[in-house]
């Protein structure tokens, strides 16, 4: 890994309870203490739960501070857009990034490359960081089309936003045939992947692809996490099931940040 400070991000996808996250968090607060300096860890939980964190995360914060995220935002400010939740009522909750570009937003709910330009455009008109996701099928893999795929994505928010504005995001490559399928990336797939789009953004600006932070997400767990975050261009990770394991999520924090 370069010497950019890595960020993890649990996405706690549709799980949790009251319970279950009040000791979630205080298993993980307890257990970050040692990897806060070389690791930022941020949350991703659902809507309803957003609040609740907010306060757990705010009651601990002498231990090891926690960033806090949404898993996905609406490209409208305000208006009469029923079950859609603002960029402005993430801020308001405490919120400082937010995951944008999902495979599951992408494949289930219609949110194209055009959508999650304007959704990441929203978060950072409201002072939100955010997450672009971007990755390719098995199919497309299979044809070649990696590297396309995930350009045209990449390219659609550099379009839209310009490429100064990858200066306040993460990027995070998932390729989808590796999410929640046990299937992961191996270390130099992950690598070929993020060396390329780190390519792909230094022919617009080169000192910015240096300092962007690319996270790997796809099926993420404690025995693999040190080989992936070693490679020169992974920055840190995007879990899915593991972050609901606080052993297991704080030993890849842990493996981000040795």
């Amino acid at each position: 890994m370069s010497d950019r400070i890595a960020i993890v991000a649990g996405n706690w996808k549709m799980h949790g309870s009251l319970a279950s996250n009040a000791l979630l968090i205080q298993r993980l607060m307890a257990g970050l203490v040692d990897v806060r300096a070389k690791c930022q860890v941020l949350l991703c939980v659902p809507f309803p739960y957003l609040a609740q964190v907010a306060s757990l995360v705010a009651a601990g914060s002498g231990q090891a501070p926690l960033l806090l995220g949404a898993q996905d935002v609406s490209e409208h400010d305000v208006g009469a857009w029923t079950g859609e939740t603002s960029a402005a009522m993430l801020k308001d909750l405490g919120c400082s990034h937010v995951l944008v570009g999902h495979s599951e937003r992408r494949s289930y709910f219609g949110d194209n490359n055009v959508r999650v330009a304007a959704k990441f455009m929203a978060a950072q008109r409201n002072g939100l960081c955010p997450v672009l996701c971007v990755g390719e099928t098995l199919d497309e893999r299979e044809q070649g089309r990696t590297e396309a795929v995930v350009a045209q994505q990449l390219d659609a928010v550099i379009a839209a936003a310009g490429v100064a504005a990858l200066d306040n995001a993460v990027l995070a490559y998932e390729p989808v045939w590796a999410i929640g399928t046990g299937k992961t990336a191996s270390p130099a797939q992950a690598q070929a992947v993020h060396a390329f789009l780190r390519h792909h953004i230094s022919t617009h600006d080169a000192t910015l692809a240096r300092q962007l932070r690319i996270l790997y997400g796809g099926s993420v767990k404690a025995g693999n996490a040190r080989e992936l975050f070693s490679q020169t261009d992974v920055d840190g990770g995007l879990i899915g099931g593991a972050s609901l394991i606080a052993e297991d999520f704080l030993a890849i924090c842990s493996a981000a940040g040795a």
